[in-house]
């Protein structure tokens, strides 16, 4: 049985396995602070404990001070930035207590799922609790004996109307560990003690609290030789030095070329950006980005997939600029409290994603085969996506809030309905690079691409900054990122053609002639057999269970198998593998009418499926065909995917 003595005495107490200090002070960073009236606010006050970081628990005691004679209302945030669906942190809250100045204990009253009202008091409030958080990734909180891998919004209560208040932060190792910070809250002399000037820089900014391995370094902003910040490799894994500085190099590459885009790096609020890496085999595999940091999370280690992990590197990385500070509005500012639909998701996560894949290959990180191959796989999902019939890009974007990691227990049709709006959006990304690369070769356009694209997005709402740490002063809509596109190439009729056509509407850009510029085929796999179509199947000894519903027109869907049907034989003859599958099927042209057996709730059946061409793309180079590439597509191709980096 776990004693619970009160708050002061907890306070005063020693024997805290680790603790994290939020310390209440009338410090308050020059960049924030005060309140309407323009007098400095007190800090709010977080001790941080964990007690028995073995079974994945902390402890919380918060101090408000300088309360007006109200209640105070306590919050548990339900969302966290860089997700857009409901996570509701509070359902691992529990023993919630609080007292008053004095030491007199207050029953704090729930006035909802995450609310919790305090009345009664003397002006000063000091909060215990505990929460539980057992899941290593960028969304939630992760606690044991090695480390605290905390998210912020999924770790604090916070006091509305509180919002601008600062806070400064101390961490407080246990005696025999030595713990350090990694985060991108405001360093101090003290390099245990940080601040954050409001909450939502607070609350957007997660802490690795453990004995972490890190590698630093500088890259000189391109614009400006005095401005030259500091990048930190934070890393809590179980690998090797010269894995974490083969890692660090590579970061580094990352970002240097992603600079080039923009051409200048934005003002972090530290002078610094930290990359915050937890690969363990425990983790789950994510990514998230920050204002001025990223956490990188994954159950591989460095030496065995290195590709995977440095795409997630350069995906957040380039969120630096487009999210964080290229941002739309309808994520500014972000609410913790309720999910943020957004329809520019497609731009936002989408061209992220391109260019994620873009600066890997500028870089030379990657192999030429490795990105060619991501890319026609983006372009068949979107192509061949029933859910293009039904929602645009924009749509699909407005369905964050129901895809984007959030979890329901009924069945979706999802895979029928949905296509990501990060996938969506590369494509568009792709296309677009490509279509005013070849109108510049063409003369019926200005010499641009989509890195001036960016760029002009950069100028007018990115650079500007705001007078508040962490927000956005001049955030972007839908119709701002056409009226940019329009001005970037003096031709309003392109820009809308695109914009109605392909990411407000539903067709799909022709790649192949936009391909053939940089010399690369994009043409049908050959496949002489027939198809069955995408199905998603599990095998095993009975035959293949279709473990997601039937695509929309396949082959499967139009003779009425469906989801949890398992096929048992194609033409009478049995199988138990895809390999056996995929040959029964090779062996008989498209339009021949095969006759499948299949099982439905241990009912077998016997029906006729129609054969169809293989749709699926390949994109290959010329020279991998004995094809010569001319000068001209040895320039754009150079041009596309080259080093931007000059030399």
């Amino acid at each position: 049985m776990i004693s619970r003595p009160s708050t002061a005495a907890r306070l005063r107490g020693g024997g805290v396995a680790v603790a994290l200090v939020l310390c209440a002070v009338w410090l308050v960073p020059a960049t924030g602070g005060q309140s309407e009236t323009g007098v400095h606010a007190p800090s709010v006050l977080y001790e941080v404990s964990f007690p028995e970081a073995e079974h994945r628990w902390m402890q919380v005691a918060i101090t408000f001070t300088g309360l007006p004679p109200v209640p105070l209302s306590l919050r548990m945030s339900s969302a966290s930035p860089g997700r857009y669906a409901r996570h509701d942190f509070a359902k691992n809250v529990f023993d919630v207590q609080a007292e008053d100045g004095a030491g007199h204990a207050i029953d704090p009253l729930p006035s909802g799922i995450a609310r919790w009202d305090i009345e009664g008091h003397d002006g000063t409030v000091r909060v215990t609790y505990r929460v539980y958080g057992d899941r290593i990734d960028g969304t939630y909180l992760a606690i044991d004996d090695t480390h605290a891998h905390l998210n912020m919004p999924a770790s604090l209560l916070w006091g509305a109307g509180m919002e601008e208040r600062p806070a400064t932060v101390r961490f407080v190792p246990s005696p025999g560990r030595d713990w350090r910070v990694a985060t991108q809250l405001y360093p101090s002399d003290d390099p245990l003690t940080f601040t954050a000037p409001n909450l939502s820089y607070l609350l957007d900014s997660p802490a690795e609290f453990s004995a972490f391995v890190d590698r630093s370094f500088t890259v000189t902003d391109p614009s400006d030789s005095e401005h030259t910040p500091t990048f930190r490799v934070a890393l809590h894994h179980d690998g090797t030095d010269g894995e974490l500085a083969r890692y660090t190099r590579n970061v580094e590459r990352i970002v240097r070329e992603a600079v080039t885009v923009f051409g200048e790096f934005p003002r972090f609020e530290t002078g610094r950006y930290t990359f915050i890496a937890d690969y363990l085999p425990v983790a789950s595999s994510d990514a998230m980005e920050h204002r001025n940091s990223t956490v990188l999370s994954s159950p591989g280690a460095l030496g065995t997939q290195p590709q995977g992990l440095l795409s997630s590197a350069s995906h957040e990385f380039f969120h630096v600029w487009n999210v964080e500070r290229i941002r739309p509005r309808s994520l500014e500012p972000f609410d913790f409290e309720q999910v943020n639909p957004s329809d520019e998701l497609w731009l936002a996560e989408g061209f992220t994603n391109y260019y994620g894949a873009l600066i890997l290959q500028r870089a030379g990180l990657v192999p030429l085969s490795d990105t060619l191959r991501r890319f026609v796989s983006a372009i068949d999902t979107v192509r061949l996506g029933p859910g293009r019939q039904f929602r645009s890009a924009v749509d699909m974007s407005r369905l964050a809030p129901f895809t984007d990691a959030a979890t329901a227990i009924d069945r979706t049709n999802w895979d029928n309905l949905f296509i990501s709006y990060y996938t969506w959006g590369e494509t568009l990304g792709l296309g677009l690079d490509l279509l005013l690369r070849a109108r510049a070769a063409d003369g019926d356009g200005p010499a641009v691409t989509l890195d001036d694209y960016m760029r002009l997005l950069w100028e007018r709402f990115g650079r500007l900054g705001g007078d508040t740490p962490g927000m956005v002063a001049q955030p972007y809509a839908q119709v701002d990122t056409r009226a940019a596109l329009a001005d970037l190439t003096g031709d309003p009729a392109f820009a809308d053609d695109f914009f109605d056509r392909f990411v407000e509407g539903h067709e799909a850009i022709d790649y192949a002639p936009l391909f053939a510029r940089a010399g690369f085929v994009l043409a049908p796999q050959g496949a002489r057999g027939g198809w069955l179509g995408a199905a998603p199947f599990r095998f095993g000894r009975e035959g293949a269970r279709l473990i997601a519903p039937a695509p929309f027109g396949s082959p499967l869907y139009d003779a009425g198998i469906e989801r949890d049907d398992v096929v048992v034989s194609i033409d009478g003859r049995p199988f138990s593998s895809a390999g056996q599958l995929d040959q029964a099927v090779a062996n008989h042209p498209p339009g021949e009418r095969l006759r499948v057996g299949y099982s439905r709730r241990g009912d077998i059946r016997t029906v006729r499926v129609t054969l169809v061409q293989d749709p699926r793309l390949t994109l290959v180079a010329q020279e991998r065909r004995g094809q010569r590439l001319t000068e001209a597509q040895r320039q754009f191709r150079a041009g596309w995917l080259g080093s931007q980096i000059d030399d």
